[in-house]
C-alpha cells in the first residue's frame, strides 16, 4: 500500500555531463504528470513520461530535470556567416564614412551576438541511458518514501478498523432483543388505553411487522460487519486501491447514518 504523496531526488555524472531529477507528487483522482527539463533534451519527455507511468498508477507528478553538459559530446560551434558578412558590411562603411583603418581581425567579428552559435545535437542514445538511469535512482527513492508512508496509513486504517469494528459489535449487542421489548411495551400499552386484556393479535402483528421494518438494524450491521471485513482484505492488496475505499468508506457511512436515524 503506497501514499500518493512523495519525493524523490537523485543525482548522475559521466564524463562531464550532470544530471539532477526531482520527482513529487500530491493526491489526485488520475495519474498526471509535468516535466519541466531543458529544451535541449527535451525530445526525451514522452519517455521519461512512460517511465514513470509504468511504475505510478495515480497521483499528480511533477518532474524537474537539470542538465549540464561540459562535455564535447552533442555540441558543434556553428559560424552564422550571414550575420558576420552584415557586422563586417556595416563596420567597413563606418570606417570608410569617418576615415579609419578598416582592418577587422577575424576574433573580433566572432566576439559580436550571435556570430558564433554552440549547437546541441545531442546522441540520443546516450543521453536517454543516463538520463534513465538517474531517473531510475529518483523514482526507487520516490516509490519507497510513499511505500513508508502508505504502510504508516494502513497501520491507522487498521487501528480504526478495529475500533470500528468493537463499536458495531456493541451496537449489535444493544439492539437485540428491541423487537421483543416492543412487543410488550406495545401490548402493555394497549392494554392501558383500552382497560381490557383482550388484545387484537393479528393487529398487534401488523404492528410488529411495521416496527420491525422501520427500527431493525439487522441488515445494516450485516452490511457494516461485510464491509469491515472487505476493507481488512483490501489492505493486502499490492494493486491501487485508494478508490475502491473511498467507495466503501461511503457505503459504511450510509449504514452508519441509517443506524443513527433508527436508533430512537
Amino acid at each position: 500500500m503506497k501514499s500518493m504523496t512523495g519525493f524523490g531526488r537523485a543525482n548522475f555524472e559521466n564524463d562531464g555531463r550532470m544530471y539532477n531529477i526531482e520527482i513529487k507528487s500530491v493526491n489526485h483522482r488520475y495519474l498526471d504528470i509535468s516535466v519541466k527539463m531543458p529544451r535541449s533534451i527535451s525530445y526525451l519527455e514522452e519517455k521519461i513520461k512512460k517511465a514513470i507511468s509504468g511504475n505510478i498508477s495515480r497521483g499528480k507528478i511533477d518532474v524537474f530535470i537539470t542538465f549540464d553538459n561540459n562535455s564535447a559530446i552533442g555540441k558543434n560551434i556553428k559560424i552564422n556567416k550571414e550575420l558576420a558578412g552584415i557586422y563586417i558590411k556595416e563596420l567597413k562603411e563606418l570606417a570608410k564614412e569617418h576615415q579609419i583603418n578598416a582592418d577587422i581581425p577575424v576574433t573580433e567579428i566572432s566576439k559580436f551576438p550571435d556570430v558564433l552559435v554552440i549547437q546541441n545535437i545531442e546522441e540520443e542514445d546516450t543521453i536517454w541511458k543516463e538520463v534513465e538511469t538517474c531517473l531510475h535512482s529518483a523514482l526507487n527513492n520516490f516509490i519507497n518514501m510513499r511505500a513508508e508512508e502508505g504502510n504508516k496509513i494502513k497501520e491507522d486504517l487498521q487501528v480504526r478498523l478495529k475500533d470500528i469494528e468493537e463499536k458495531v459489535f456493541q451496537i449489535s449487542g444493544f439492539s437485540t432483543g428491541l423487537v421483543d421489548d416492543y412487543v410488550v411495551k406495545l401490548e402493555t400499552r394497549i392494554k392501558e388505553i383500552l382497560k381490557t386484556d383482550v388484545v387484537d393479535k393479528e393487529r398487534l402483528n401488523q404492528e410488529i411487522v411495521i416496527y420491525a421494518d422501520k427500527f431493525s438494524i439487522e441488515e445494516e450491521l450485516t452490511r457494516l460487519n461485510s464491509h469491515i471485513l472487505q476493507f481488512q482484505n483490501m489492505l493486502k492488496e499490492t494493486i491501487p486501491i485508494g478508490k475502491k475505499i473511498d467507495f466503501l468508506i461511503q457505503e459504511m457511512n450510509r449504514e452508519t447514518n441509517t443506524i443513527g436515524s433508527k436508533s430512537r
